[in-house]
């Protein structure tokens, strides 16, 4: 349920519905808007009469019911309105969201040494992006591949971090390695195979760190939002939702099918913003420029996208990398596709 305050209510009289809200055994959650204040409730209201609510102020414009089961994921919790999600980087703030400029990511799979993962952020920077993404820890399918370099890979992504300013991705796959992560990382990414790992989501959901959630190869749009639930009804507001491909039919061909129309259908249920992974959706670098770009055009609010400097020799993942030559290219190119769409490449001065 949300409560829709009038256009210049005084902030007394918000705190004051709120204070009133909270005695009656709900959470209120204050939202700003660009022009209006919501409050949010959480809690058991089922029972409560919308127009009962309305009354105990003036300055309550109207009150709604959220349908949908993930609440604090939903459109709805925000009168309509898109989040944004700010990271702190060395380079200045970051914003992911829809009235924002588009964000690109880009780096390799797995952090293999320092002097490969420094190279490869300073190309990275130099073509556009604005975050670096590598796995220190990395899950696979088999228990004998290349599993990461631990924290080992996690010092060099702090010195990849250190030369070039660029804000640094990388997964949580174990809550023992949440606190040593979160030091390095300024966006904690949750993959795909632990979309609905409930007790990490919890616990990434209460600390400060914005958390970047895979969608699961096998997941429903439901399935994705209930999870995100989990992170925002923990106490982190700052969720981004990446779709990099679901499991289905035909795997001879791509990795992944890279499910674009999610896009517009998550416009439509949530307000967090929106990144899609050409890299993982498709498993081979030729068709990473082309789903690239169709996902600028559909609407989404970043991309990310894996490079490496030698992909034949990559410990994992080479054959859906980019080489930096290759990115370089694609980002002039995605800035064309951008600018048609009124979404703006970051620029790089701005986070300068």
């Amino acid at each position: 349920m949300i409560v829709v305050m009038k256009v210049g209510s005084p902030e007394g009289e918000i705190a004051r519905i709120s204070d009133e809200l909270t005695s009656w055994g709900l959470t209120p959650e204050k939202i700003v808007g660009k022009h209006k204040v919501v409050i949010g409730l959480v809690g058991e209201t089922a029972d409560l009469d919308p127009l009962q609510l309305q009354e105990i102020s003036p300055w309550i414009e109207q009150v709604l019911r959220v349908e949908q089961p993930f609440k604090r994921a939903s459109i709805e919790f925000r009168h309509g309105e898109a989040s944004e999600v700010p990271v702190s980087t060395p380079n200045g703030t970051v914003y992911f969201g829809l009235h924002h400029p588009l964000v690109v990511v880009a780096g390799p799979c797995s952090v293999e040494n320092e002097e490969m993962i420094v190279e490869t952020a300073k190309r990275v920077k130099a073509a556009g992006a604005q975050f670096l993404r590598g796995g220190a820890y990395k899950p696979r399918t088999s228990p004998y591949a290349f599993q990461g370099h631990g924290e080992s890979a996690l010092e060099f992504l702090a010195a990849a971090r250190e030369e070039t300013g660029l804000g640094i991705i990388t997964e949580v796959m174990d809550t023992a390695d949440l606190e040593t992560i979160a030091k390095v990382a300024d966006v904690l990414q949750i993959g795909a195979r632990n979309m609905q790992n409930f007790s990490l989501l919890k616990k990434v959901g209460a600390q400060e760190k914005p958390v970047l959630l895979k969608r699961g190869m096998s997941a429903t749009v439901e399935d994705w939002l209930m999870a995100a639930e989990y992170v925002l009804a923990a106490g982190n507001p700052n969720v981004i939702l990446c779709e990099r491909g679901i499991r289905t039919f035909d795997r001879q061909y791509t990795r992944n099918t890279l499910d674009l129309a999610v896009v517009p259908v998550l416009r439509r249920l949530t307000h967090l913003p929106i990144m899609i992974d050409p890299s993982h959706g498709t498993g081979w670098a030729t068709y990473v420029p082309d789903t690239a770009k169709a996902a600028i055009a559909i609407g989404t609010d970043s991309l990310m996208i894996e490079v490496h400097p030698n992909p034949a020799k990559a410990l994992s993942d080479g054959p859906q990398s980019l080489t930096p030559d290759r990115f370089d290219s694609l980002m002039q190119e995605l800035s064309v596709v951008g600018k048609a769409m009124g979404r703006w490449l970051q620029p790089v001065a701005a986070v300068v």
